[in-house]
């Protein structure tokens, strides 16, 4: 009896021995997938976008449709320029120049007679916009190569300026910029202009459609 009990106590101490060692490599192994998982886990979380706008100066210059109820569709022309305080939010002034022709006519009684006179003047928009981006993605061009791109609201207001309206017009849209470069990016806007608008004699509450393609010029260039 006295034997045995020290082989006993070998085999147990021999048996504790192997355990430590075994217990210790699966610790290691665990903490390994452990870190292995948080790693791409942050990676998915935390990717950087390749496109910066925080902190930048846009340039853009757009030209387009102004579509207008109560007159004719013509062309427009439009310039902006916007800072970005964040990734998702940024303020914008824009200026824009079109025509207001209309299909009616007026009928001014003179010494000469009657002259039908067609209203068709220059008109001038004043605006400024809250731009809020609510989805930034990707895209590929035919198989080629990717491009980055914002999804935006805009929602602002300012003044139309022409024989018929001079009042406030309130105005909100959506966006869509392609990031060509770390500088440039398409852009097309849809926007909605609500105003008063006077047209021989009477006032009405109109809303005015804008679609607008351009190109931006973020500044500084190194981003």
């Amino acid at each position: 009896m006295s034997r045995v009990l020290p082989v006993v106590a070998l085999l147990l101490g021999g048996a504790v021995a192997l355990e430590v060692p075994v217990a210790a490599a699966q610790s290691c192994v665990d903490e390994a997938i452990r870190d292995e998982l948080n790693a791409r886990r942050r990676y998915r979380g935390v990717q950087e976008r390749l496109f910066q706008k925080a902190l930048r100066h846009e340039l853009s210059a757009m030209g387009g449709v102004y579509g207008a109820d109560l007159l004719s569709s013509s062309w427009l022309g439009m310039g902006a320029y916007s800072f970005h305080l964040t990734e998702e939010l940024g303020i914008e002034v824009a200026f824009g120049y079109t025509r207001a022709d209309s299909e009616l006519v007026r009928i001014i009684e003179n010494d000469r007679g009657v002259t039908l006179l067609r209203e068709t003047t220059p008109a001038l928009l004043y605006l400024g916009h809250v731009l809020w981006s609510i989805a930034y993605g990707k895209m590929r061009w035919f198989g080629g190569s990717i491009s980055r791109f914002d999804l935006y609201l805009a929602l602002g207001g300012g003044i139309t300026d022409n024989q018929t309206a001079r009042g406030l017009t309130f105005s909100g849209g959506v966006g869509l910029k392609f990031y060509l470069t770390r500088w440039l990016a398409l852009r097309l806007d849809v926007r909605d202009h609500v105003l008063q608008q006077q047209l021989l004699g009477e006032s009405t509450l109109v809303n005015n459609l804008v679609a607008s393609l351009g190109f931006s010029l973020f500044v500084p260039f190194g981003f």
